[in-house]
């Protein structure tokens, strides 16, 4: 895994999603290494959102785009 850096979501809240599924007990490890595929994750869904928002000619994204683009990318 790369280096984590200050982009990186905070722990708190993924150490809180962990927690929510289930675990008892989490490493620091797990904990950076679920923030860095959320990032990712959120990452490739903003990219695909914000083309939606271009190819429809506007430069908002909506709800909408990133409905779709969680779908797509999803699907991968």
């Amino acid at each position: 895994m790369p280096q984590r850096s200050a982009k990186h979501l905070p722990l708190a809240p993924v150490y809180r999603i962990i927690k929510e599924a289930g675990a008892e007990r989490v490493s620091d490890a797990a904990k950076e290494r679920l923030a860095y595929y959320l990032e990712k994750f959120g990452s490739e869904v903003a990219k695909y959102a914000a083309d939606l928002a271009r190819h429809a000619k506007r430069k908002t994204v909506t709800d909408r785009d990133i409905e779709l683009a969680v779908e797509a990318v999803w699907k991968k």
